[in-house]
């Protein structure tokens, strides 16, 4: 599917009105994203495949008569308003492929999206992206990596694309979210359905210096197929997908393949020989399918000179990375005080509580509150350290 560009002149410049399509269209029954995507491949917009007759709709490849049915039939403006109403409650704008703000990597990959909900703001286009991917069952190492890959590349004002999903996903989130740095989360669910529901608090934080993207429903449940399908955006809107951890089979894998396939880099970060959550990314390195990095430098040097110059010149116009405030900073009372009775080394809730002087039932709720923030991680056997 061929996307417009920016200064392309679809057949209806009103674009309201066809945002407006592109909603409605997107509530027809039987017509998912891949059909979207075919139907605007073939009308170009929303508006023209409405006004198409049976025998157009069907020739398109994956429609039938019952598809083109529920197309000429639709007629729900309520809907729509619905459907509007509950974008602006969350916050959430409609990204067209006609919008100036649609990332143009995702323009030039095979089956990009016919649409994006967004909440949030997108980095403007000379804001270099590297998605980072891995497992939801990473090791230590694997989260810390992850961490520490982000915040570095955000440092040198690179924006952050991940999945918000447990392990390397929100470890990588939240790297770029510590240093102060721009992240972008992409969705298998709504934007207004948050998935895992316990990072509702990490995608608001996303939303406010970054954003989290969908082309699903606002409130689209997170239905398996959906995560594998979401994975050529993860890689289609970067120059580079930074795989940390992964075992012999998983999505991250797969965004790897898909990033293969977009003709963008691939890079892995090795692990032992003997960890299970190793052997994806060490086979990807032994394939030759990746690059192997140890640090930042080693992935900077794969990419163009001009890139890295033009991260650089964003960082150098948002915020220095010596003056981004510390989340930390803003504590205050107990949590100040049990965050600054933690370390990096894990420690029981009874003996944290036992230096600060809290009871248990006290500190669990600010701790959770904690980890809500990013600022500290729960460890099996209600032990915690810093994140």
């Amino acid at each position: 599917m061929r996307l417009p560009l920016e200064d392309d002149e679809p057949p209806d410049r009103d674009h309201a009105a066809e945002q407006r399509a592109l909603i409605g269209l997107s509530l027809v029954s039987g017509v998912g994203p891949q059909r979207l995507r075919a139907l605007l491949a073939a009308f170009e917009t929303p508006k023209s495949v409405f006004r198409a007759s049976r025998s157009a709709l069907t020739q398109v490849d994956g429609v039938g008569d019952q598809t083109a049915e529920a197309i000429l039939t639709f007629d729900d403006g309520a809907a729509v308003d619905q459907e509007m109403a509950r974008a602006e409650e969350l916050g959430a704008t409609l990204v067209s492929p006609w919008d100036e703000r649609f990332p143009d990597r995702l323009r030039e990959i095979y089956d990009p999206p016919a649409y994006l909900w967004m909440r949030g703001t997108l980095p403007t286009t000379q804001a270099p992206m590297v998605t980072i991917v891995g497992t939801r069952r990473c090791s230590d190492y694997g989260r810390a990596q992850a961490h520490h890959f982000a915040a570095e590349l955000a440092r040198r004002g690179f924006t952050i694309v991940s999945g918000l999903a447990y392990g390397v996903d929100a470890a990588a989130h939240k790297g770029a979210l510590d240093v102060g740095g721009r992240t972008l989360a992409v969705l298998g669910s709504g934007v207004g359905r948050i998935y895992p529901q316990k990072h509702t608090a990490l995608a608001e934080r996303i939303a406010e210096n970054g954003a989290v993207l969908s082309e699903y429903g606002l409130d689209a449940d997170p239905d398996a197929p959906h995560f594998p399908e979401r994975n050529r955006i993860l890689s289609g809107l970067a120059l580079g997908t930074l795989v940390v951890e992964s075992y012999a089979e998983g999505g991250a894998l797969i965004t790897a393949r898909l990033a293969l396939e977009q003709n963008r880099e691939v890079f892995a970060v090795p692990g032992a020989i003997t960890k299970d959550s190793s052997r994806g990314t060490n086979r990807l390195i032994q394939k030759g399918h990746a690059k192997l990095v140890m640090d930042v430098e080693d992935l900077l040097a794969e990419l163009p000179e001009r890139t890295v110059e033009d991260a650089a010149t964003v960082d150098a116009e948002t915020v220095a990375p010596e003056s981004r405030p510390d989340p930390a900073d803003e504590l205050s009372g107990e949590a100040a005080r049990l965050y600054e009775a933690l370390s990096d080394t894990p420690v029981h809730v009874d003996a944290l509580c036992e230096e600060t002087d809290l009871d248990p039932s006290t500190a669990l709720p600010v701790l959770l509150e904690l980890e809500f923030k990013g600022l500290v991680r729960q460890l099996a056997g209600k032990q915690f350290r810093r994140s």
